[in-house]
């Protein structure tokens, strides 16, 4: 499903090679380790996003490297993530989304308690730096088509009970990506990440499986804060996010859906000054989709899609859906050079169809029609507004695909993505819109994995 119900391994946030250095090496079996190395080129014809190039092209490197000693009970493991990218002209989108260099991303301590609450219980509790994927990943996660990814600093406690409920919580300070400078970025430049108590975020997930029919009913709440630190203003964002999920995952010759309810309240500033104004917030997410998957050699999936983000429409409050750390690609579109479709401000209905011919190649095609919630803020992720509503809601038409193979099963995979954007009367009639035609976009990956 584009959007799996997940409540992950503390560790897990990409894929991992069945097999690890340590059968090659002899190690103790208790040591595992793995990692991945990720070439990446990428370019756009016909940015959607002001400010930048209209033609861009990239070559992004992306090297991991994992350890975990399990000693029993007690688990130590950390992450070691190097993001590097070369051929950034003056006007190409860098940020930290592509760049973060030699940067230790987990580094933790967990314990893992057998039956803490009675027979058949487990739970996990976690300290340090790790990464988080949380229930659908919509609002907390660690995108793996991105080139960096989300760290936190804090503490995790996963629970589940015999009954089918799993509870995780957690309190963490999301790690602020450094250098975030331009200069820096472009000269792939390096420091330490940073975690501080400017920066929170709590909260859990609760799932219950098979509810009925098959489905898995779950819930979460996550509260989010933030202050300006010296050098760095903010939006001063206090925002509560509650959402209720219920989701059937495909199963051949059977009917699959999910529906996901979103509501986001609390306060923001209206800009970044010490003497902005504060404004109450109210916004909303919904996604809903249904499947069907065929029982044929392909294993084709055919789905409906919705997705619907609030847009801020200038009444007092302010309703601009904040996505906080959630991933864009399972089910929306590529980061990257792209990145011009997110949660935020959009109306948008599409379909997909996803397969795979056999055990070593699998492929998807998606399409949607793309409208502004609020047709006068910006759209999406594009930056391209205008404030008096007068270009209309309706941006454009856009396809996506993509094709995986594994080229060496588990060891190295090929991956190439496109995505065409026909723009329709706002991303050609809004006033800041670039006068730059239909967007093309192409990604080439090869990634090896140990």
């Amino acid at each position: 499903m584009s959007a799996a119900i997940a409540v992950s391994h503390p560790v897990l946030a990409q894929d991992r090679s069945p097999w690890s250095v340590r059968s090659a090496l002899g190690a103790p079996e208790p040591l595992k380790v793995s990692g991945s190395f990720r070439t990446r080129y990428e370019a756009i014809d016909g940015q959607v996003r002001p400010g930048f190039e209209p033609e861009s092209d990239l070559v992004s490197l992306r090297t991991t490297l994992f350890a975990e000693y399990d000693f029993g009970a007690v688990r130590l493991g950390g992450e070691l993530y190097d993001s590097r990218a070369f051929g950034a002209g003056a006007l190409t989108p860098v940020s930290t989304g592509e760049v973060n260099t030699t940067e230790l991303v987990q580094a933790y301590v967990a314990v893992d308690l057998d039956e803490p609450f009675g027979p058949g219980t487990r739970a996990t509790v976690q300290a340090g730096r790790f990464m988080l994927n949380l229930g659908s990943r919509r609002l907390v996660a660690a995108d793996d088509y991105r080139n960096t990814t989300n760290g936190y600093t804090g503490l995790r406690a996963d629970l589940s009970l015999p009954s089918g409920i799993r509870t995780t919580l957690v309190y963490t300070m999301p790690q602020t990506r450094l250098p975030d400078d331009l200069p820096s970025l472009r000269d792939n430049g390096g420091r330490v990440d940073r975690a501080t108590e400017d920066v929170v975020l709590w909260g859990g997930v609760v799932s219950k499986a098979d509810v009925f029919a098959g489905a898995t009913v779950e819930a979460s709440y996550f509260r989010f804060d933030e202050r300006d630190a010296p050098g760095r203003p903010t939006r001063d964002r206090a925002l509560d996010t509650v959402s209720v999920r219920l989701i059937r995952d495909p199963r051949p010759g059977a009917v699959d859906y999910e529906v996901e309810v979103i509501r986001q309240t609390g306060s923001v500033s209206a800009g970044p000054g010490p003497a902005a104004a504060r404004l109450d917030v109210s916004a909303g997410f919904v996604h809903a989709e249904a499947g069907v998957s065929l029982d044929s050699a392909w294993s084709p999936r055919l789905s409906a899609e919705f997705d619907y983000a609030s847009g801020d429409d200038g009444d007092p409050a302010f309703g601009r859906f904040d996505t906080l750390f959630g991933m864009r690609r399972a089910e929306l579109a590529p980061s990257g050079l792209y990145n011009a479709v997110g949660r935020a401000n959009i109306l948008t209905p599409g379909l997909r169809i996803e397969g795979s011919p056999n055990a070593r190649v699998d492929l998807f095609l998606a399409g949607r029609l793309l409208w502004l919630a609020s047709d006068a803020d910006s759209f999406s992720t594009t930056g391209v507004r205008d404030a008096a509503g007068r270009s209309g809601d309706f941006a454009g038409r856009q396809i996506d695909g993509r094709v995986r193979w594994w080229i060496m099963p588990a060891a190295l995979r090929l991956e190439l993505a496109g995505v065409w954007l026909s723009k329709a009367d706002f991303l050609k009639a809004a006033p800041n819109a670039p006068r730059t035609g239909d967007s093309r976009y192409l990604s080439l990956n090869l990634t090896a994995l140990f």
